[in-house]
């Protein structure tokens, strides 16, 4: 019966979020907040799954005026806990198949974010290359996420270099958000799914850093969030 309820409810809520936040966004088209204001919105929605998130962010991360986020990519669920510290100023970077999703797709596209082809290797660097373009032209951040897919219980996988390209061309720190691990956490015939923690981490230089330092940059990210994940687990095991 929880089950029934939860999926009705959330069913109406894609609706509802769907379209009040398209007219939203078609009537701030100027502002560079959208997807922060849909956010909020978003991260008020793990209460309906029974799922408590508690959002961090480290003091060297508060004012970041512009930067390269990236977060670990979970599941479905990550929509609504890394929410919970989606900053000012930022649009997200994710793979052109998502415009097809039905509600979401739309509502993805009308909020100012980026869409890339990740299957055509060329067409993807040239996008990020437009993508710095547009970051210094209009002063927004981004958000990726690295692994390029959801892990869905596989443990991290691999980097990819497109977040790192992007920060050291658009001379701009990488600031780390990890949340703690959610794969099968949630049952929604459950009440209570206990507690997540995202964590936004200090941020990581690039100044002075070159197309020849992608690979120790992103080595030096990954082993943070890694050991920040693991760091959030046994505090939630506890």
């Amino acid at each position: 019966m929880l089950l029934l309820i939860r999926i009705t409810l959330l069913l109406l809520l894609i609706i509802g979020v769907t379209l009040f936040g398209i007219i939203f966004c078609l009537l701030t088209l100027r502002s560079k907040n959208r997807v922060y204001h849909l956010g909020r919105v978003l991260a008020q929605v793990g209460t309906l799954f029974g799922l408590s998130v508690e959002g961090r962010v480290a003091s060297q991360s508060q004012h970041s005026p512009q930067a390269v986020y990236v977060a670990n990519h979970q599941n479905n669920f990550d929509l609504f806990t890394l929410a919970a510290v989606m900053p000012k100023g930022v649009v997200t970077v994710g793979k052109s198949s998502l415009r097809w999703i039905p509600f979401f797709g739309a509502l993805y596209w009308a909020s100012g974010n980026i869409l890339i082809n990740r299957d055509n290797r060329k067409q993807a660097i040239a996008t990020i290359d437009q993508v710095v373009a547009s970051m210094k032209r209009t002063g927004l951040s981004i958000l990726m996420f690295p692994e390029g897919t959801r892990s869905r219980g596989r443990g991290w996988l691999p980097f990819k270099r497109g977040a790192f390209h992007a920060a050291i061309q658009a001379g701009v720190p990488v600031v780390p958000i990890v949340c703690s691990s959610t794969h099968q956490q949630v049952n929604l015939n459950r009440w209570s799914n206990g507690k997540a923690i995202v964590e936004m981490l200090a941020p990581i230089d690039t100044a002075d850093l070159h197309e020849a330092d992608i690979i120790a940059l992103m080595e030096k990210c990954e082993q943070q969030m890694h050991d920040a994940q693991q760091r959030l687990d046994q505090e939630l095991a506890r």
